[in-house]
């Protein structure tokens, strides 16, 4: 099979261009699926408070994980891995759903969108700085517009005033973008879908007991959104929207899969539309013209 000099993805290994074709699409599904968490927190908050929300969540998604892997048979993970594992649970079962659905109280899910919009960026220098990838200039000047693009939004519809809210939220792009580098790491020499299914196995033991005490300090009013809300963050983005996104950034490197994200607020913005029924001011489109010219500099730029 051909090999472009081009497929040498920014972990350094050599892709072949139609497994790294197969990697982008897998990670742009990854990103699809992703675009739909704030949307289905927020209903997911309509019945739910926010500690429960989380902790159910997490042992929804480790329960469906459990069974994958019991039913495949799929051995234990070796010692060594077990370290980065711990930094994908901490940052993408925990840290992040916790920080964002904290923020989704007070923040409508368009102003979050934004906001996550940087966690392509804040993804390639955490890379950069755990496994030294060292992606062009192009790709940076390109990743820095694409992010200098959402900070103005941001700064634009909050007043020029951070809020609690966006605290958290900036607090989960690094715990997430921690998370995704240890997460893409790991991809390299496990299946995408076995990082996430032993982060969540591994959060199992602390999620069922904090699940049962947040359910029973916080008032649940279960509803139609609601459900539909927890099964899809739990199902949807917990775990089968990791499954092929840390496949996809195995395969075509995490620099360039996570501009892909460049395109999950703007994806957002849509769903809080069209499921929530928020208004978007006339700044939205035109970040999402800039942002789009971004990605596709970031994609065509060699790391």
């Amino acid at each position: 099979m051909r090999v472009q000099s081009s497929a040498i993805a920014s972990t350094g290994i050599a892709v072949p261009a139609p497994t790294k074709s197969f990697g982008t699409l897998q990670a742009a599904l990854g990103v699809a699926a992703f675009s739909l968490t704030f949307p289905a927190t927020a209903w997911g908050l309509e019945g739910f408070g926010p500690w429960s929300l989380v902790a159910v969540r997490s042992v929804l998604a480790a329960l469906i994980a459990a069974g994958c892997l019991s039913a495949l048979r799929v051995p234990m993970p070796s010692r060594r891995d077990w370290p980065g594992l711990a930094v994908v649970a901490v940052g993408v079962v925990v840290g992040f759903p916790l920080l964002t659905t904290l923020a989704l109280q007070t923040s409508t899910t368009a102003h979050a969108a934004v906001v996550v919009g940087l966690l392509p960026l804040t993804t390639a220098l955490l890379s950069a700085l755990r496994m030294g990838t060292r992606p062009s200039r192009p790709f940076w000047t390109a990743a820095l517009a694409g992010a200098a693009a959402v900070v103005a939004f941001t700064v634009q519809q909050s007043g020029g005033a951070l809020t609690t809210a966006d605290l958290y939220l900036f607090a989960a792009l690094l715990v997430c973008a921690a998370g995704y580098t240890e997460g893409g790491r790991l991809a390299r020499v496990m299946p995408g879908w076995q990082v996430i299914a032993w982060a969540l196995v591994l959060c199992l033991p602390i999620g069922v007991p904090a699940a049962a005490l947040a359910l029973s300090y916080e008032p649940v009013h279960l509803t139609a959104h609601s459900v539909a809300g927890l099964l899809w963050v739990a199902a949807g983005s917990q775990f089968l929207g990791l499954v092929v996104w840390y496949r996809g950034m195995a395969a075509i490197g995490i620099p360039k899969a996570s501009q892909l994200q460049l395109a999950q607020p703007l994806l957002t913005l849509v769903w809080s539309v069209l499921l929530l029924g928020e208004h978007l001011t006339v700044a939205a489109p035109l970040t999402a013209a800039a942002v789009l010219v971004c990605i596709a500099v970031t994609q065509r730029a060699r790391g």
